[in-house]
Formats: structure tokens, C-alpha cells, sequence
């Protein structure tokens, strides 16, 4: 059986070791150094060639980099055939952080949040009335668990109803100082919400955060009054 034999020229091999000796550009690493710090994604070898000076030892380079980061907070690692600095997994749970989940309002609580934001103090009774339709028994707990709205008071009529309001995080969710800044006709209408005339004897509410003449603060009574739970079918 014949065997290929490798021959290596003694210059060749000289060539190769007087490279590997050769001390390494410090200013290629810190270069090198900065293109993968900056890179949003995995960097190839051949994409840092072009962007280092002609010359540069890529490979070698990396693989100082790897040794200068082995058992840091950050670790030069290879993936996909390529390169990233990544946090070392040993340290992942310090960057881990709850997201809140987000939430589509239903069409029903949408129209629910503007009625209330302009009628407010508004009933579940009233709510219904300017809608046309009953509400929903989750309509009205969807915007408390997102944090707009807010029982603030009770009327004084026959059984007492709880009224509901906006809260602060209504007004800081959508830019307003107070409800009395929520958009007027003018406003309504550039935005198209509106008519250009709109029908005889309309007028936008003018809500109040104050209570109002026939409205006690609520107290934080608990009772099957204030249960509004069961799932949004509108």
C-alpha cells in the first residue's frame, strides 16, 4: 500500500514559527476589540479582515482576546462560526428581569375607557346608556387591572352605585397633566374622530377629578356590589 507522504520545506516551517513568535499589534487588538464589542451581531473572521488593517493575524488575534476575557463578566465566544462577546453564563440571572405581559384592550374596553374619561364620575348604569348596550362583567376589570380607571366615589341615589374615574396612570399613560386636558371638538375633529359638523346639540363632556355635588368618597367597601368579574364577551 503506497502512503502520501507531506513534505515541508524547512523555510516554510521557519515562516510559520516566526509568526507565531512574532508579538501581536497591540493596536489590532484593541481594534479588533471594538468591532466585536460594537457588533449587534456575530462577527465572521472575514469581515474583520476587511475591516482591520491589511496584515492583521485575525485568527491569532482572537484567540488572545478569548484568553484576555476567559473568566470575566463578559467572554469572547464562538458561534455559528463567528464571534460575540456574550455575558458569561454563569452570570445570566443578574440581567434577567420580568417584562409585563402585554395586553389588547377589547373594542368594548376601549369604549369604555373614553366614556368614563369624559363623563367621569360615570356609573356602570350610566356607562351602559351612552354605549347602547349592556356591559360586559370584564370590561370594566380589564381597565382596572391595566391601571386606568379607579372606583372613586359612591352617588347618592337609590342603591348607592359605585362611580368610576381615570387614574394617574391614565394620565401619565397618554400625556395628559389632568382630565380636564383630554381632547376637545377642535381636537377630535383634526384627528377624525368627528364629524366636520357634528349633529345638532352634541358637545364634549367636561370631566372633573373632583367629586361631584351628588358623589361620596368611596371607602373601599367590599360586597358582591363591586364585582365586575367574568370575561369580556362584547
Amino acid at each position: 500500500m503506497s502512503r502520501v507522504v507531506r513534505l515541508v520545506s524547512p523555510q516554510v516551517q521557519e515562516d510559520e514559527e516566526s509568526v507565531q513568535a512574532r508579538p501581536l499589534n497591540g493596536e489590532h487588538l484593541r481594534m479588533a476589540e471594538a468591532l466585536l464589542y460594537a457588533a449587534s451581531e456575530p462577527v465572521d473572521e472575514k469581515a474583520l479582515a476587511t475591516s482591520l488593517p491589511e496584515g492583521a493575524d485575525v485568527p491569532r488575534l482572537l484567540a488572545e482576546l478569548q484568553r484576555l476575557y476567559e473568566g470575566r463578566g463578559v467572554t469572547l465566544v464562538r458561534v455559528a462560526e463567528k464571534w460575540q462577546f456574550r455575558t458569561a453564563p454563569d452570570l445570566a440571572f443578574l440581567l434577567r428581569k420580568e417584562k409585563p405581559e402585554q395586553k389588547r384592550l377589547s373594542r368594548a374596553a376601549i369604549e369604555t375607557l373614553a366614556i368614563i374619561a369624559y363623563h367621569q364620575p360615570v356609573t356602570r348604569a350610566e356607562i351602559e346608556d351612552i354605549r347602547g348596550v349592556m356591559l360586559s362583567k370584564g370590561t370594566v376589570d380589564a381597565l382596572m387591572e391595566v391601571g386606568w380607571v379607579r372606583i372613586r366615589g359612591r352617588k347618592r341615589t337609590p342603591g348607592r352605585p359605585v362611580t368610576y374615574g381615570t387614574t394617574d396612570a391614565f394620565l401619565i399613560q397618554f400625556g395628559l397633566e389632568s382630565v380636564s386636558h383630554l381632547p376637545g371638538t377642535d381636537e377630535l375633529k383634526a384627528a377624525g374622530f368627528l364629524e366636520a359638523v357634528p349633529p345638532s346639540g352634541f358637545d364634549v363632556p367636561n370631566p372633573s377629578d373632583q367629586l361631584g355635588p351628588d358623589e361620596d368618597p368611596y371607602e373601599g367597601e367590599e360586597g358582591d356590589d363591586l364585582a365586575t368579574g367574568g370575561p369580556d364577551l362584547t
